[in-house]
């Protein structure tokens, strides 16, 4: 059985059901402990990626900067990473990041934009740091505009190219379908990201291992956006029960979550609110927003994204959530107050 190569991303994606409100210190604690468990690569930032504290996507509690330095000094063998969404982080952002000891950028764009990375992991490769190309929303197209859009990121020289469910959309088959066409065509690895908005993150991370996925990612208690990702401890213990070779040790990585839990403001849920996020193929990071504004405009959220998902907005479009619940309730005479 092939070995399997995990990521976390607590200290990035559940960064969103944190609204973003880590500690540097929380954040040394977890990254401290994902470490000892063996974890190879540790990602850090705002939920939206360097640079990503802002009005419009959440200020964070503190600097990219300070964060990455946090958890940079408590590892002794896990590789720092740091995720960039070019047009919001920018290669001055990058330039800081390796001096706060980065070594692996996830360079992020919607599944279609694979073209605006080149800049940003030419960069990444300049500094010699190793480049994962991240293709979000991937549920929204084929599974030949992926490999046509993966192709460019090989090009620019990613080592990694991701198949990314940003909504929890997808359903095993179709994640089979998608990954092994991409290992086709490809000469680098392919990895793949899950959101757990059908509760599908481990089944469909095990199927996208199943068709030829060797690197992965996870969240210590599944936490992150919508109703969160793939759990890494269930993940690791899914990985070994079915024979994969994965560098993590079980009990440690049990206990690293376990150090994760006193700092979550709840438990990591798939509400009703999550499945339609999944069931639409709403970006599962609108979920705090589209409550903030069902709250606003006194609308039901599940309304608010099912519309969302009708109008396929992609991630960057957070401050239209509000503009489509206006009108929403302008429809229904809904008097804002």
């Amino acid at each position: 059985m092939p070995h399997i190569r995990i990521m976390d991303t607590t200290l990035r994606d559940g960064m969103h059901a944190m609204a973003h409100q880590f500690t540097p210190e929380q954040m040394a604690q977890v990254g401290a402990a994902l470490d000892e468990a063996g974890v190879d690569v540790i990602e850090v930032t705002h939920g939206d990626g360097l640079a990503g504290s802002s009005f419009q996507y959440g200020f964070a509690a503190a600097t990219d900067e300070e964060y990455l330095k946090a958890v940079a000094a408590t590892l002794k063998r896990a590789k720092l990473a740091a995720l960039i969404l070019p047009g919001i982080g920018t290669c001055e952002d990058m330039r800081t990041a390796v001096k706060a000891g980065v070594k692996v950028f996830r360079i992020a764009t919607h599944v279609t934009e694979a073209d605006v990375s080149e800049e940003h992991m030419g960069l990444a490769k300049e500094m010699g740091t190793e480049v994962v190309g991240f293709l979000m929303m991937s549920h929204t197209v084929g599974k030949e505009k992926i490999a046509e859009q993966a192709k460019l990121m090989e090009s620019y020289g990613a080592d990694v190219v991701y198949v990314v469910d940003s909504a929890g959309a997808m359903i095993p088959s179709e994640v089979k379908e998608k990954v092994s066409y991409l290992c086709s065509v490809l000469k680098v690895p392919v990895g793949f990201h899950a959101h757990n908005n059908l509760g599908l993150a481990v089944g469909n991370t095990l199927a996208a291992v199943d068709a030829g996925a060797t690197v992965v990612d996870g969240t210590l208690r599944g936490l992150g956006a919508g109703a969160g990702n793939t759990c890494t401890e269930v993940l690791v213990a899914a990985l070994k029960k079915a024979g994969y070779k994965v560098d993590m040790d079980l009990y440690k990585i049990m206990d690293a979550a376990t150090t994760l839990e006193p700092m979550m403001r709840r438990p990591q849920v798939i509400d009703n609110s999550s499945i339609i996020l999944g069931y639409a193929g709403v970006y599962s990071s609108f979920l705090l927003h589209t409550y903030r504004a069902a709250e606003k405009f006194r609308l039901d959220p599940r309304d608010i994204l099912l519309e969302l998902g009708r109008r396929k907005i992609v991630g960057g479009q957070e401050d239209y959530i509000l503009d489509v619940a206006y009108e929403m309730a302008q429809k229904k005479n809904i008097m804002v107050g």
